[in-house]
This record gives C-alpha cells, structure tokens and sequence, in this order.
C-alpha cells in the first residue's frame, strides 16, 4: 500500500554532494520511520541512516557520520539524504526503506522498500 522511488543517484567526483530524495505515496508517510541502505556489488546491505517519525532523531554509521544528512518533509511526503565529501567507497545502489521507528530501520527491519538509485563515486 506505499510505494517509495528514489532518485537523484549519478556519477560524482571524488569529494563531491549529492541530494538523493525518496518519494512515498499514500496518506501515511508520517507514521514512518524513514532510512537508506546502500549495496555494493558483493557485499552486504549497509545501513546508512535513520530519521525518526518527528524528525528530530538521527542515526548513522561511522561510515558516513559528519558527511551524510537525512532529512524528511512531511508536507511533501519525501525523505532525503544529502550526502557530501563522497569517497569512492560510497559507490553503491542506495535504496530508501521505511519502519514504524528508526531503530527497527537501523536493523533493516523495514516494510517497505525502494527500488534504488545508483550512486557512483570516481576518483
């Protein structure tokens, strides 16, 4: 009953932002916890971040702690992950995921799920 699509993956630079967004259908976003998760080819899902159903709590992985943002605008329906200082190693498919709070999302316990976005890192 709620769909998520991402978007805003591309190929950056080394050192360089982007702004990935992930659009929920449906009256019931604010009842979500809202997370991404990235996956390599090779390796296992990654957790990424986390944003309460206030959007006053984050969490994030020493990965990416101090360079990645997750935010939500409710309004719109939409949670965003604002990601800067990109390091080859962030290249991944990132895919937007939902939970009734953000710790089941910090433990990919989510119930819906994006279908991913590629973001590629060169250096």
């Amino acid at each position: 009953q709620v769909q998520l699509v991402e978007s805003g993956g591309g190929l950056v630079q080394a050192g360089g932002s982007l702004r990935l967004s992930c659009a929920a259908s449906g009256r019931i976003f604010n009842n979500y916890a809202m997370g991404w998760f990235r996956q390599a080819p090779g390796k296992e899902r990654e957790f990424v971040a986390a944003l309460s159903r206030s959007g006053v709590f984050t969490y994030y992985p020493d990965s990416v702690k101090g360079r990645f943002t997750i935010s939500r605008d409710n309004a719109k329906n939409t949670v965003y992950l604002q990601m800067n200082s990109l390091k080859p190693d962030d290249t991944a498919v990132y895919y937007c995921a939902a939970a009734t709070t953000q710790w089941k999302v910090a433990g990919a316990e989510c119930d819906y799920w994006g279908q991913g976005t590629q973001v590629t890192v060169s250096s």
